[in-house]
């Protein structure tokens, strides 16, 4: 099969697509055959050397897919050869076929096309899991989530909408936060000339933030804990802003308040099977109905991978970038 390769860590230009050897199926997943990938933010992190696969996994990037089953492993039941599927991966997705623990499948939800499911998996199990599983927002709360213009935070905003919380983002560009605005959000911040912590203070009235997820980690650690509420949660997923920073722990003290850091790429397979089975229970109704849908902002071929990558790297984008086989 063809797989997008990383020749060395380095710019763009090492992503190449090579011959390589086809995936087998051992007890418990299944092939799929690819129709598209989503790129995330992760890829490009590997891309650069910065983000190894998990002991055994796919040394190919690609953290979601969608496309067809072609192959069952042993012991393999509830799924057959030709259901569409999209799926949550530990990587590997870039590329015409990719193996696939059974419990990370998730069917086509109906009213989205089998190539544009490429842009849910990881999003749907990431924002899911955190803002909901881990931090357990609540209807009334207040939500903020940083990069609200990203495949995360545009599907963020709108499950925090479907629940009943109050939705705030920051981006950088008044384009992006338009959008934000048409999905729901409620309060806009431009974060390049606004300072999120006065404006979601004013914003609430004075009572902050119950909910953050934070992409930015390190840059954004102090002011996001002084934006917090009492009995606040902040979820740490990407570290964009850097790894290390002081943080005042008499403030969380007084705040009663969590400072949480999660990944999704290295949990176990039991954990992301509950995940996704949590995902296709509660997230894939919304979807169907149209509450909830997926954001694509541009689609590449495979052999275009190096071409994704710096769309994603000029962050330029509103939602997923997609690469289509």
């Amino acid at each position: 099969m063809r797989a997008v390769t990383i020749s060395e860590p380095g710019e763009p230009d090492v992503l190449r697509v090579c011959e390589v050897d086809a995936p087998t199926a051992r007890p418990g997943e299944v092939i799929v055959d690819v129709v598209a990938a989503g790129v995330n933010r992760a890829d490009v992190q590997q891309r650069k050397g910065f983000y190894d696969p998990p002991p055994g996994g796919s040394p190919y990037p690609g953290l979601e897919v969608s496309g067809r089953i072609s192959a069952l492993g042993e012991g393999v039941e509830g799924w057959q050869v030709g259901d569409e599927v999209c799926a949550l991966l530990v990587g590997g997705g870039y590329a015409e076929q990719v193996a696939v623990p059974a419990g990370q499948l998730l069917p086509i939800p109906d009213g989205v096309s089998l190539e544009d499911a490429a842009a849910l998996p990881e999003v749907a199990s990431t924002v899911w899991s955190n803002v909901f599983l881990t931090a357990n927002i609540q209807p009334g709360q207040w939500l903020l989530v940083h990069g609200g213009s990203s495949g995360i935070g545009t599907m963020a905003i709108q499950l925090g909408k479907a629940v009943g919380a109050h939705v705030a983002v920051t981006a950088g560009t008044q384009e992006k936060l338009d959008f934000c605005g048409q999905l729901g959000a409620e309060v806009l911040v431009n974060y390049k000339e606004e300072d999120f912590v006065e404006k979601i203070r004013t914003a609430t009235g004075g009572h902050g933030a119950d909910v953050i997820l934070d992409n930015m980690g390190a840059k954004y650690l102090a002011r996001n804990v002084d934006t917090l509420a009492i009995s606040g949660r902040l979820v740490i997923i990407g570290l964009m802003g850097g790894r290390r920073a002081e943080l005042d722990l008499g403030t969380l003290l007084a705040k009663r308040a969590a400072v949480i850091a999660t990944t999704l790429r290295a949990r176990p397979e039991t954990e992301k099977a509950t995940i996704v089975a949590s995902v296709r229970e509660h997230v894939w109704p919304l979807i169907e109905s149209g509450v909830v849908r997926p954001v694509i902002h541009s689609r590449h071929l495979l052999e275009k991978a190096a071409d994704a990558h710096r769309e994603m790297e000029a962050s330029t984008h509103i939602g997923k970038i997609l690469l289509t086989i």
